[in-house]
């Protein structure tokens, strides 16, 4: 499929890299249909939406920055995308680069659950305290370096 992206490019992504968010992200539940592909600077991807090319997202697995993350996902919750083993779950996270400068974030409080068997998605909000939507990405990979 040939998605247009926010750059104004066009990329072509295979229909396997076709994501469903039946709920739509916090904030965008409008828009339920994303493409994801490499971004140019690895290991972060986009999750380009494909009703709005104006609506792109940096994204990035959580497990890459923080070793000890860990999810407390109600089963009701991941029953809504199908979810029923531990299995079926690829997770990611949302990054945000402030324009203003600062540090580069992860939103670890609210990641996004992919059924990697069915490709539908959803966002949800760990009622852990411990993770924020604002975990400095550079100080934690610093951090990570330093235990290994």
């Amino acid at each position: 499929m040939d998605v247009k992206t926010k750059q104004g490019t066009v990329v072509s992504v295979d229909n396997d890299h076709i994501f469903n968010f039946p709920e739509g992200l916090f904030g965008f539940e409008l828009y339920h249909n994303y493409a994801v592909y490499e971004s140019e600077y690895s290991p972060f991807m986009w999750m380009q939406s494909i009703e709005d090319p104006h609506l792109a997202f940096l994204i990035v697995d959580p497990f890459l920055i923080v070793n000890d993350y860990e999810l407390d996902v109600d089963d009701k919750s991941l029953a809504k995308i199908g979810i029923s083993s531990p299995t079926d779950v690829f997770v990611m996270t949302i990054v945000t680069i402030p324009q203003e400068g600062g540090p580069v974030t992860a939103n670890l409080q609210g990641p996004v659950i992919i059924n990697k068997n069915t490709n539908q998605c959803l966002q949800v909000i760990l009622n852990s305290n411990r993770w924020t939507t604002k975990h400095d990405i550079v100080k934690a990979l610093k951090e990570k370096e330093s235990v290994c």
